[in-house]
């Protein structure tokens, strides 16, 4: 379990709310994203604010490393790391990585685009119909030889 800073309390007092699932990792990719190359543990803690303790900062860096959302590199004895993608690029690796785990997929993808926003169902129906140009052009490219000339 990671480590998380400890505020003293006073007796009887409830106990602090938990973070919601998944925000130390965000906290730590957003350090990350914000760099201009890669960061030690040490550097994203100083970017977190100092909030976390050195150790809780490694162990996410260390789980977002098994889960391939960075990348890291030899820096001393220990490692500097890097995001692998933009947010945008994550959030879609998340995403496909949810659809491989269905067995039904069709019902999954229809159930995702039963729930967006007429605006989001817009832009997902513009950005298929962007692929499906792509994809015939680059079969009319492949039908000719790949220069335009009809043979």
């Amino acid at each position: 379990m990671p480590e998380t800073p400890h505020t003293p309390q006073a007796p009887g007092s409830p106990p602090a709310p938990r973070r919601p699932a998944g925000e130390l990792e965000a906290g730590v990719l957003a350090a990350l994203w914000a760099a201009a190359g890669p960061l030690s543990p040490a550097e994203v803690q100083g970017a977190l604010g100092g909030r976390l303790a050195r150790t809780t900062v490694t162990t996410i860096l260390t789980r977002l490393h098994g889960k391939g959302a960075v990348t890291r590199t030899r820096a001393g004895r220990g490692y500097a790391y890097s995001p692998i993608q933009d947010s945008a690029g994550l959030t879609a690796r998340r995403m496909r990585s949810e659809l491989d785990k269905q067995d039904d997929r069709g019902t999954a993808l229809a159930r995702f685009v039963s729930q967006l926003t007429s605006e989001d169902e817009q832009l997902l129906r513009s950005l298929l119909d962007e692929a499906d140009g792509r994809r015939e052009s680059g079969s009319e490219a492949a039908a000719d030889g790949g220069d335009g000339a009809a043979r």
